[in-house]
């Protein structure tokens, strides 16, 4: 089991560094990158405080900054009045983040389907189940 394990943590980082690879390659078809992505992403239903999109992000308060920062220069995004507090504004999508946004999520979703087309659904499931339990392995570990 040992063996087993060692060698997923190793297909896992090893897939996750790929992952985020062609993130990055889809990314730049909109002249963004990964980083600017998931945090329009995080926004794209409702508008959230920088804290909170780094919370839900796992990341630095300041990195999400930093990114909210470079899409108002780029138009993708604006920070509007925050009703529940007026020294934290919400990140909202502008309508060119939108559009920006659903081009990336179609062309991610052709990828999805191309590279998972000969992998069996219920495989699919099954390891989705398993790194979740993973997940939740992790967080306990963390926690204590």
């Amino acid at each position: 089991m040992r063996d087993e394990a060692a060698l997923l943590v190793a297909e896992v980082y090893e897939a996750a560094g790929a992952l985020r690879r062609l993130g990055e390659r889809t990314a730049g078809t909109e002249g963004l990158t990964q980083a600017r992505w998931q945090v329009m992403s995080a926004v794209s239903k409702d508008g959230l405080t920088v804290p909170q999109v780094a919370r839900r992000l796992g990341v630095s308060r300041q990195n999400v900054q930093r990114v909210a920062n470079d899409l108002v220069q780029l138009e993708l995004a604006a920070f509007t009045a925050n009703p529940d507090h007026r020294g934290s504004p919400l990140l909202a999508l502008t309508e060119s983040g939108g559009v920006a946004l659903t081009r990336l999520t179609e062309r991610a979703e052709a990828t999805h389907r191309e590279l998972f087309g000969d992998i069996p659904e219920d495989e699919i499931r099954a390891t989705r189940t398993a790194l979740r339990r993973l997940l939740t392995a992790l967080d306990r570990h963390e926690d204590g």
